[in-house]
Order: C-alpha cells, then sequence, then structure tokens
C-alpha cells in the first residue's frame, strides 16, 4: 500500500485508515509521520513570521554522488526510506528533497531527536540560573521522591546515567513500554483499562537498574521527567518555552508543535513535528555558536560542551554500542557525539530520524524519514557512511 492509498475517501475504508493504533507501523506511518496532529493531541510551538532566519541557495548536484553499499544518493534516500533532507554548507542550502506526500512546508515528527532539542533548552535555562544541573531531580518535582529517581540528578537525566530499570524494547507487546505508551496518549486503551498520563506513570518507575551515574542506560521517559523539571524551574509551559527560547529567535519558518498527553504534558522524549529546513536551522544555529545576529541564543559553552564532555567509559558500558558498531562516541546532554578529526555532533530518532552536525566543516544534515523498523542497524550505518560521502563531497569541491 502506497502513502497516497491510505486515507483516501470519505471515510477512508477501513484497509487505509491510520488510526492511534497502527499510525507508528508500516506502512501507516509513511503518512501519519507528517500528519501527527491529526492523530495525537498536540501543543503548538509558535515561531516568528516577521524574524525568520533565510537559508540562501546555494544548489550542489549531489544526486548522483556515490554512497557505498546504496549506489547513488538518491538510491540512498530511497534505501531509507526518507521522507524530506536538507543539506546545509556554509550556510547555504545546497541539497533538498522531499517524498511521500513531504513538502519544504510540512512538518515530520522527529521521534527521539526532539530529546535533542530538549537538551538545548536545558542548556540554556542553566546559563540564566533557572535550573541547576547538580541539583536533584527531586528538588523540582517531589512527586518522584519514593521512586527509582530518588536522588537522581538533572545531570543524571540529561546524560541518560539514572539507575532506573526501564527495557528500551521498541518492538514488546507488553510491559511497561506499552504503559509508558499510553500514558502518553500514544497507544489506544484496551477495553476497560482507566486513562493514564506521563505525571502519574512515574510512581510505577520503582525499580533501579544500578547506581546514579553510572553506566549510559537509555530510558526515554528520562527526558520526559526532564521536560516536567524545566516547565517547574521556568515556570512555563514546555511548547512556550521552545518557542520563547529557541524556535523564535533562532527565525523558524514555520511553527512546530509537540505531542500532548490527555492532561497536556508533553513528549519532551518524541513528539516534536517540524518542517526539515527548520531542523536544519537548528543545526546551523550550533554551527554559529549559538548566535543568530549577534544575539545569543544558545550559550557557546554549552555547544562546546555537547561536543567534548560526556563519559567514554560510561558509553561503552552502556545500551548502544552494537548499533553504532563500536565507533568511539560520547553522549551528552542528549547529544551523540561521535570522536574523530572532524567530531560529527547529532541527534538520533527511531525509524529514521537525524540531525546531524559537523561543526569543524560547516555541514547540516537534516533527515526524515518512515524506515518500518524502529532500529535498523543496517540503515543506520549506511545513514553515517552517506553523511561521511556528503561532507566530503562538500569539502573538497
Amino acid at each position: 500500500m502506497s502513502e497516497p492509498d491510505l486515507m483516501q475517501g470519505f471515510p477512508p475504508t477501513a484497509e487505509t485508515q491510520v488510526s492511534l493504533s497502527n499510525w507508528r507501523t508500516a506502512p501507516y506511518s509513511r503518512w501519519a509521520f507528517h500528519h501527527v496532529r491529526e492523530i495525537v493531541a498536540s501543543a503548538d510551538i509558535p515561531n516568528d513570521p516577521e524574524s525568520v532566519s533565510a537559508l540562501p541557495n546555494a544548489s550542489h548536484d549531489l544526486d548522483q554522488l556515490a554512497v557505498e553499499g546504496a549506489g547513488s544518493l538518491t538510491e540512498f534516500l530511497a534505501a531509507t526510506d526518507t521522507d524530506g533532507i536538507v543539506i546545509l554548507h556554509n550556510g547555504h542550502m545546497v541539497f533538498e528533497s522531499y517524498a511521500h506526500g513531504m513538502d519544504a512546508f510540512t512538518p515530520h515528527i522527529l521521534m527521539s531527536v526532539s530529546k535533542s532539542l530538549l537538551g538545548l533548552i536545558a542548556g540554556i535555562l542553566i546559563e540564566d540560573g533557572s535550573l541547576d544541573p547538580n541539583a536533584l531531580v527531586s528538588d523540582y518535582i517531589p512527586e518522584i521522591a519514593d521512586t527509582a529517581y530518588k536522588g537522581a540528578s538533572v545531570r543524571h537525566l540529561l546524560d541518560m546515567r539514572a539507575g532506573v530499570e526501564f527495557d528500551e524494547n521498541y518492538l514488546a507487546t507488553s510491559g511497561a513500554i506499552i504503559a509508558y505508551r499510553k500514558a502518553q496518549n500514544w497507544n489506544p486503551l484496551e477495553p476497560g483499562e482507566r486513562p493514564s498520563d506521563l505525571r502519574s506513570f512515574y510512581t510505577s518507575m520503582t525499580a533501579s537498574d544500578g547506581p546514579h551515574n553510572g553506566r549510559f542506560h537509555y530510558v526515554s521517559p528520562n527526558t520526559d521527567l526532564l521536560g516536567w523539571v524545566l516547565e517547574r524551574a521556568s515556570g512555563q509551559r514546555y511548547a512556550d518555552l521552545l518557542s520563547d527560547r529557541l524556535w523564535r529567535p533562532m527565525g523558524a519558518e514555520l511553527s512546530a508543535y509537540i505531542t500532548v498527553d490527555r492532561l497536556g504534558a508533553p513528549r519532551c522524549a518524541g513528539g516534536v513535528c517540524t518542517t526539515v529546513r527548520d531542523l536544519a536551522r537548528v543545526g546551523q544555529l550550533l554551527l554559529q555558536g549559538g548566535s543568530r545576529d549577534g544575539r545569543r541564543i544558545i550559550p557557546t559553552n554549552w555547544i562546546d560542551d555537547l561536543i567534548s564532555g560526556g563519559d567514554p567509559s560510561a558509553w561503552n558500558e552502556g545500551d548502544f554500542v552494537e548499533l553504532f558498531r563500536g565507533a568511539p562516541m560520547r553522549y551528552r546532554s542528549k547529544w551523540y557525539v561521535q570522536d574523530g578529526p572532524a567530531p560529527l555532533l547529532f541527534g538520533f530518532g527511531v525509524h529514521g530520524q537525524n540531525l546531524f552536525v559537523d561543526r569543524t566543516n560547516q555541514v547540516v544534515i537534516a533527515k526524515v524519514s518512515s524506515q518500518a523498523a524502529p532500529i535498523d542497524e543496517e540503515r543506520n550505518d549506511l545513514t553515517l557512511r552517506a553523511v561521511r560521502a556528503i561532507v566530503e563531497a562538500l569539502t573538497t569541491a
């Protein structure tokens, strides 16, 4: 079933209907990932239409660029179910492509690249003194004092080093991750089930899997909890924080939005939806040291710490070593770093969402996809090879 066949008719036929029960599974995700607000409740993240940051066009013929294991760049995009990609070099848009009903003005879900946006907001609040990274989470959220988060700090949440038990198995059909999805309003309730919500979900997280400040342990609820911390610290809704402190000042072209639960709590761990161009603008802001037109938006020292911080030993003992083929990696404040002569800073989300930032070579690659598998090691490896090929082509031209 192709994307144009989905959601056709008034009403659509049962086999083409996209719903809360199937929206993250193929082929329905190909339509759903850029129509999320029609399936899940959301909150708007307004831009400032009077202050849009320009993306000057400097088209570069990359279509036939060779990508090891995929043929050309065009074939790579098809092989990775890419819905949209924008490539920037030296602040200019050198390549842009869309498929599956997407265009330059279509918001697409970022999945866990949403976490990386939260990492930037945290840095902004730490810089202005609203947030203390060394404070206990329970100082901001006393409601979790009797859970496995007792004794965890804001920094532990930022770096995914809270010692809480949670199995982030995206293919599970039962257990805590299903309860979590129902709490966030991403899965339908079963007959007779009582509705839940994100904030009350944390009372169920009482088991520890080790000490805080131990290994890198990827737990999406950590980020939603951190979003709650940011709201308490700032006195603002998270969607408004993201708008006021990042989206408007950086010059986003369009408003974004974020999914919310039945009580309005934001899905900070994976629910942001935006255009690919505006995602690329986030990367460009990082290349600019966090400033736009002389105005500091993200602290430069926070960006420096994203690239140089993080504990390699915690990473090497953690969950994702095999996913990245044992590459020299670190995780810092919701961002991944692959070490090398030109460190690659990036956000990574299930089903093929990416934002790559190469500060050394002044390259940004924003890519959204509708890959069928949540985690696909082969396509992830292929994507990283494509990134290297793109950077090489742009910097040796």
